[in-house]
């Protein structure tokens, strides 16, 4: 159930390309932080119906969180900005649930298993594949790689950080909550100096609600429930299911055909997926039947 859970929530974060492309043509900086603002506002509300934990908050993992949720929001946008959609998401999706594994590991001695890196070496040449096959523009640039991986090293701590504070009791609605409302705070000075001309049409604001509600809140509270029960490697390679719902979604509302290598790409997502998800075999051991004696 975890992993459904973190699979549900990548699917809400892959509607959010197309949600981009279906309204109005804005910066993407400030539709990025219009998210995490709305959202953070969003999840209060949620988190208002949700019994508080006698655990006291920790305040330097809150505030961390809330920085690398700013961090990878706006270094993933630089970084497509400087070297294109393919390849800054490839660097910024692939680098995050490695990133997420070995810092679980070197710090809170979280396990790396064979099938988590199985897993995640599929499903990151999957994105590698489907990203660049789907023909969108890709060049290569040095502080465009560099702002990707640093995007990829913000969702990796935020991921970590946020599992740590799960596991002092703090309920995932809460949070979430109390992340992304700090994270609004600190990406607010961005959506207050950007051009916010296309919030105030009908199709920018019901963009801004739905990116705020669906893959920030609603996404997010999957997350966290299903991260509660995960180790932080395998949450951020389950995400990876992001990219082939925004794949997918291409197809079916924008009409896009994507090629021979998006599709092979694709099948190696759910192929890491799947060797991911799929319940651990447990081995049993049956006795061997005793001698007869004479």
């Amino acid at each position: 159930m975890p992993r459904v859970l973190v699979l549900l929530a990548a699917v809400c974060f892959g509607t959010t390309g197309t949600a981009q492309a279906l309204g109005p043509d804005a910066a993407p900086t400030s539709v990025g932080a219009a998210r995490i603002v709305i959202g953070g506002a969003l999840l209060l509300l949620v988190a208002r119906a949700v019994p508080a934990a006698a655990a006291p908050w920790p305040r330097r993992e809150l505030g961390v969180i809330a920085a690398a949720i700013a961090v990878y929001q706006l270094s993933f946008f630089a970084a497509v900005d400087r070297t294109g959609v393919a390849v800054g998401t490839v660097v910024a999706l692939g680098s995050a649930p490695a990133i997420a594994g070995v810092t679980a590991r070197l710090f809170d001695g979280e396990p790396l298993t064979s099938r988590w890196a199985a897993a995640t070496a599929l499903a990151c040449g999957g994105v590698l594949l489907l990203v660049l096959g789907s023909g969108a523009d890709a060049s290569v640039d040095p502080l465009g790689i560099m702002l990707a991986v640093v995007s990829g090293s913000g969702y990796a701590t935020y991921t970590v950080l946020a599992k740590r504070v799960l596991r002092l009791g703090h309920a995932p609605e809460r949070v979430m909550a109390a992340s992304f409302a700090l994270g609004g705070i600190l990406l607010l000075p961005v959506l207050l100096t950007s051009d916010l001309g296309w919030i105030a049409t009908p199709g920018g604001a019901a963009m801004a609600l739905f990116l705020g509600a669906i893959p920030t809140a609603l996404a997010y509270v999957l997350f966290s429930r299903g991260l509660r029960s995960l180790t932080s490697g395998e949450t951020a390679t389950l995400v990876l299911a992001e990219p082939l719902t925004a794949a997918a979604l291409g197809i079916v509302a924008l009409g896009e055909q994507p090629s021979v290598a998006a599709g092979i790409g694709a099948g190696l997502v759910l192929a890491g997926l799947a060797v991911l998800a799929a319940p651990a075999r447990s081995r049993v051991r049956t006795a061997e039947p005793a001698a007869a004696t004479a």
